[in-house]
């Protein structure tokens, strides 16, 4: 399957185009064939088993991003939106952070829970269980039941797209939490990804679809690479670690003949992966009470920061 996945993104050639798969980190003394086989098999209780199987492998190469970014990084570690468990499965088998996790969505009452996970163990093969205990609140109307400066790490990934109303608010959240120069990792969906450019060019709508778990299970607002350089600066955060990356097959060439638009994305070559992901540090607890222009609207004047949306002239490979 893993063999099948690379070799998709082969034939489409566009890595040679663009710096659209940069390095891949994998555990020293771990294949990347190992990793895969490690991933796919956590099973979550509950869960479709044919729709854990297929996540995993879809998402596999964001997942060991995602852990790249965090392998250094020691202590406390909050990770939200930790199920269906793919990255909790790297952060406890390939760091030594101490894990608090949480949901966002799902439950519907504030508490705490536990869940079953199955996998098969990376080198023995044999089939194993853990059970984790998890806080479920909202993330954008509760306060996080956690107290000031408690944690090293946040790990914020793959939510802000999914949030209905105020993203701002749960980035405050998230600096109250974490440690003066603590580490933020946030990782999303690109929504200027190459496959979306194409997408608009051949007339194909870009939306994300409606879910079956509700409004909090679709994409409610995509960014770009320079936005959230630009959100996260506005919230006391400072990007240090910046790139987009494929982490599928990418079928943009099934829209449009990407050799005849090519030089007309040049200006924004690392930008045009399927995610973003960044890694910055809390540099400020500075209470901000505005919010930026470019993402809301209807808001009172006064609780606006009138500015324009960044603009490409920030992209680079690395912040």
């Amino acid at each position: 399957m893993l063999r099948s996945l690379v070799n998709g993104l082969k034939v489409q050639n566009l890595a040679e185009m663009f710096p659209i798969t940069p390095h891949f980190p994998l555990p020293d003394g771990v294949s990347e064939q190992q990793l895969f086989d490690f991933i796919t098999s956590v099973r979550v209780q509950d869960a479709p088993e044919a729709e854990m199987r297929a996540y995993g492998t879809h998402d596999f190469r964001r997942f060991v991003y995602k852990w790249g970014l965090a392998r250094d990084i020691k202590r406390k570690c909050l990770e939200l939106g930790e199920n269906p468990y793919f990255t909790t499965m790297l952060l406890k088998r390939f760091t030594e952070l101490d894990l608090s996790l949480a949901n966002y969505f799902w439950h519907e009452s504030y508490g705490e829970y536990e869940q079953a996970v199955d996998y098969v163990e990376l080198y023995s093969c044999e089939n194993k269980s853990e059970r984790y205990r998890f806080q479920h609140f909202n993330i954008e109307n509760d306060q996080f039941p956690y107290p000031d400066n408690e944690f090293d790490l946040v790990i914020f990934a793959e939510i802000i797209e999914h949030l209905l109303n105020d993203p701002c608010k749960v980035l405050r959240e998230i600096q109250r939490v974490l440690k003066p120069n603590g580490t933020l990792i946030l990782t999303t969906p690109n929504v200027t990804r190459l496959e979306n450019v194409t997408r608009l060019i051949s007339g194909s709508n870009l939306y994300d679809h409606y879910s079956g778990y509700g409004p909090y299970g679709r994409h409610n607002r995509e960014y770009n690479h320079h936005e959230l350089d630009q959100l996260l600066r506005f919230e006391g955060y400072e990007p240090t670690v910046c790139f987009t990356s494929d982490v599928h097959v990418n079928n943009a060439q099934a829209f449009c003949e990407i050799g005849k638009i090519a030089e007309l994305l040049r200006v924004r070559e690392h930008d045009l992966g399927q995610y973003i992901f960044v890694r910055a540090a809390a540099k400020s607890d500075m209470q901000n009470i505005k919010r930026l222009s470019w993402l809301y609207r209807s808001y009172p004047e006064g609780e606006l920061m009138s500015c324009r949306p960044a603009s490409a002239d920030i992209l680079r490979e690395d912040c």
